[in-house]
């Protein structure tokens, strides 16, 4: 089935406003050069963005902190649902009532550029002017060309003092899903698989279901948490019923991503779990689409975030046509022999090489783990 994307449920964080509890921070040390005592507070701003992981598509996880002319902070927030407070508003309903009158001349720090045009909710650029806000410090623009730039001289027009580029290559890391979204109109693609040394994706009929191990397989459900979608072929719910959920105290207020299944036939078990348990509605069958076409059409529908899961055919499909963002890997320490590659051959065929570069390389419990981005 198709359909709208929903809006996320209300993660249990949530005050009866829906603004985020910190914990408190130490303020900077009081002889600290302006720059380091900047890029304190937008390290705070960057780590309140990183809550929204999973919840804001399609808009961006955004951070901001309130600091008062006296150093204090004043509020925290952040964006963490489509529809919802953005993080700047956030961090102004953060102010205790006994510091209302501390807003006047006080610092905004803010991971991305003010938003300055009326969408679901105002433009923030009205809220920080109304609000008497002295001064901006923003991490990064706006990466839609329509917007970039804007909310600064929104800002300075009435007479605040506006800093970028404070953690800017951090907030481009945080942002780098939702700026390519933004400028391509597709999702950013994770490719996740587990192997074998040999590159096998399956063990041996009898010797159980899983290769890689308990940690590992932990580690990978943190990429479901941040997806919007899970892509797999018909064939891997043919042979493994998989759930494709998301699982673990993340469940509790993580809307299920979308399970995307491409098939040739339009034809599945009636059994499959996909198809019968408690998220079934969280279920598209994409027949008679390759999946370039399937990407495009999720693009559409405000899917930010696609986590690839298999099997060989997509994988390939995915590689040969130059679609994949990250490829995160894990090796189990055992040889198979026999079993499907991870990569189909014969649906590869001809596509050439798939250059990758290197990114990181970690132990995970027996296993080896391996992230590479796109060349």
């Amino acid at each position: 089935m198709l359909g709208n994307v929903p809006s996320l449920k209300s993660p249990p964080c949530f005050t009866p406003t829906p603004y985020l509890k910190f914990a408190p921070v130490p303020t900077p040390a009081p002889d600290s050069t302006m720059q380091e005592t900047d890029e304190h507070w937008m390290q705070l701003a960057l780590e309140s963005a990183a809550q929204g992981i999973g919840r804001t598509s399609p808009n961006p996880m955004v951070g901001a902190v309130l600091v008062g002319a006296d150093g204090r902070l004043l509020g925290r927030g952040a964006h963490l649902q489509a529809g919802g407070p953005h993080a700047e508003i956030a961090a102004l309903a953060g102010v205790s009532p006994a510091d209302q009158r501390s807003v006047a001349g006080s610092t905004l720090f803010v991971t991305l550029e003010p938003c300055c045009t009326h969408g679901r909710t105002p433009p923030c650029t009205d809220a920080i002017i109304a609000a008497r806000i002295g001064r901006v410090v923003y991490a990064m623009h706006d990466p839609n060309p329509a917007h970039a730039g804007r909310a600064e001289e929104i800002l300075k027009k009435a007479g605040l003092s506006v800093t970028t580029a404070t953690c800017g290559d951090k907030a481009r890391t945080l942002l780098k899903p939702w700026t390519h979204f933004i400028t391509t109109g597709r999702p950013y693609i994770i490719a996740k698989a587990g192997m074998s040394v040999d590159g096998r994706i399956a063990r041996r009929a009898g010797e159980g279901q899983w290769l890689t191990s308990d940690q590992s397989r932990h580690d990978a459900m943190q990429l479901r948490v941040g997806a919007d979608a899970i892509l797999v072929g018909a064939e891997t719910i043919r042979q493994d019923d998989p759930a494709l959920t998301v699982r673990g105290p993340a469940s509790a207020w993580k809307e299920q991503p979308w399970r995307v299944i491409l098939t040739r036939s339009g034809s599945l078990p009636e059994d499959s779990q996909i198809l019968t348990d408690a998220h079934k509605e969280r279920t598209i069958l994409w027949p008679g689409k390759n999946l370039r076409q399937v990407v495009a059409e999720l693009g559409k529908m405000g899917v930010v975030n696609l986590l690839l899961e298999g099997g060989g055919q997509i994988f390939a499909q995915a590689f040969a046509d130059d679609l994949v963002n990250e490829f995160h890997v894990y090796i189990a320490p055992m040889i198979c022999g026999t079993g499907k590659l991870m990569v189909d051959t014969a649906a590869f065929a001809g596509a050439g090489t798939a250059p990758l570069w290197w990114k990181e390389t970690k132990m995970i419990g027996t296993d080896v783990k391996l992230v590479y981005e796109r060349a």
